[in-house]
């Protein structure tokens, strides 16, 4: 047999077996599969039998993101609604001494999908959420937004300064956003240390919460981080993975940042096994780390996800340049999933940034990064094609695809919540200078960011295929 015909029957086997994660071909689990491919032909008379070895080329992957060992397996099995539930029976049965406050942040790109499944605005259906998660025990329910603030606030200046030490700085550009999981654990395990360096160190939305959950808010709360059950609301299975990294855990209190991850299908599946309506649920408004609630719902320029090239593009043009940016032209390339942006100044382009999304895309742009034919200054790279609201923890069918008239629901329903720039927002240099002692201080570089480290087998090797 073979190996082209093994990995077509790969494909067929991996297409009807789930993963782990009970999520299905698209976010099947590298090691799994592979380990039950085969097994499945260690009981088949062929000629794969006798091979000890094969050789599966980078364009026989999958693409899912979710390269796991099987131990990582097992711990992102044990983040389900379970864990969840075992912590809210427990803050019913035991004593006071050995509660957990529960909190729950809520991702902006999960609340279109809850919007469109309920049939109200993205403004109410966020009300309801919370209301429902309220109604479960959860003791805060906090908008993740001000966190994505943050993360682009970081990376943005991560990007003025690479373009100020370009010269000095191999590795400045270009730069690739950090805000999607999937593709960070796909550049450190897969791509190496030819991609890693060039990824921006600030941490996303969701690791930034956590830092702002377990820190911040628990100092005001007075409690020690331990004693903060912090759930996570998230479009894609790929999260459960970020937030088991090593570096978002605390030794001293033997605690996570994010403490469980459940996709926005999950806290559906939830729902629905209770037999609750929409009509049941009491709306509660969403909370802020800061002790008072959020009277509207807001987002950031980007109509899928948390809009980083929008906002770094206007904020390098006026910084670098001096140029107000008001309409963006968006320049579709190879597909819809591939576009664009320049400016120009004096016949010149002096700012080139790229919106990759999907991995066929990010795969062709590595390639041309080796051939040293890839002359962005900036990349707003995404694991899934359309962004985070076509994750792969909501708006899929029963066999894993994506539903394109829901997501279009979802798109149109996410465009029109009001856009709000993270300078006009007080509450964050208020933070900055409260809680992080300045946006260039050591507190807010090991609170804010991050490091992303090649595995040792990482790096392409020369039988690859692209």
């Amino acid at each position: 047999m073979s190996v082209y015909a093994i990995t077509a029957t790969l494909r067929h086997y991996a297409a009807h077996t789930k993963c782990c994660c009970n999520c299905h071909t698209q976010t099947l689990c590298s090691t799994y599969r592979y380990k039950r491919f085969f097994f499945f032909f260690s009981h088949q008379k062929s000629e794969f039998h006798r091979l000890t070895d094969a050789r599966v080329f980078l364009s026989d992957c999958m693409a899912c993101g979710n390269c796991v060992t099987s131990e990582e397996g097992a711990r992102i099995f044990a983040q389900n609604q379970t864990e969840l539930f075992k912590v809210l029976s427990l803050n019913k049965k035991c004593d006071t001494s050995l509660h957990r406050l529960v909190v729950a942040s809520v991702s902006p790109q999960s609340v279109p999908y809850f919007a469109v499944k309920f049939g109200l605005s993205v403004c109410e259906a966020a009300r309801k959420l919370c209301g429902f998660l309220k109604s479960l025990g959860v003791n805060h329910v906090f908008d993740t937004t001000i966190a994505a603030d943050f993360s682009i606030l970081e990376t943005q200046r991560d990007f003025i300064q690479r373009f100020r030490r370009q010269a000095q700085d191999e590795h400045a550009f270009p730069m690739f956003a950090s805000a999607c999981p999937g593709w960070v654990q796909y550049a450190e395990r897969v791509l190496g240390d030819s991609v890693t360096p060039h990824i921006c160190t600030s941490k996303s939305p969701q690791q930034i919460m956590g830092s702002l959950v377990k820190g911040y808010f628990a100092s005001h709360k007075n409690l020690s981080p331990d004693k903060i059950f912090h759930l996570s609301v998230a479009p894609c299975y790929d999260r459960k993975m970020e937030a088991l990294r090593e570096d978002y855990y605390t030794a001293l209190y033997k605690c996570r940042d994010v403490d469980c991850v459940l996709t926005s299908g999950e806290i559906l599946q939830v729902m629905e096994q209770r037999n609750i309506s929409v009509k049941e649920i009491e709306a509660s408004p969403l909370e802020n780390v800061f002790g008072g609630t959020t009277c509207e719902f807001v987002r950031h320029e980007g109509t899928s996800s948390d809009g980083y090239l929008a906002h770094i593009f206007r904020h390098a043009a006026k910084e670098l340049f001096d140029m107000d940016v008001k309409e963006i032209t968006y320049k579709t390339l190879k597909n819809k999933d591939f576009q664009e942006v320049c400016l120009e100044k004096d016949g010149e382009t002096v700012l080139s940034f790229a919106a990759a999304y999907g991995f066929r895309n990010i795969q062709n742009m590595v390639l041309k990064l080796r051939k040293r034919k890839f002359h962005y200054h900036f990349v707003e790279v995404l694991a899934c094609p359309g962004g985070c609201l076509n994750g792969k923890g909501q708006a899929q069918t029963a066999d894993g695809k994506p539903e394109r008239e829901m997501l279009q629901e979802m798109e149109e329903a996410f465009t029109r919540v009001p856009v709000l720039s993270p300078e006009s927002k007080p509450h964050i240099q208020e933070l900055y200078a409260s809680w992080l002692e300045g946006a260039e201080s050591q507190k807010s570089r090991d609170l804010l960011h991050t490091k992303f480290v090649p595995a040792p087998q990482a790096g392409a090797r020369p039988d690859m295929k692209w």
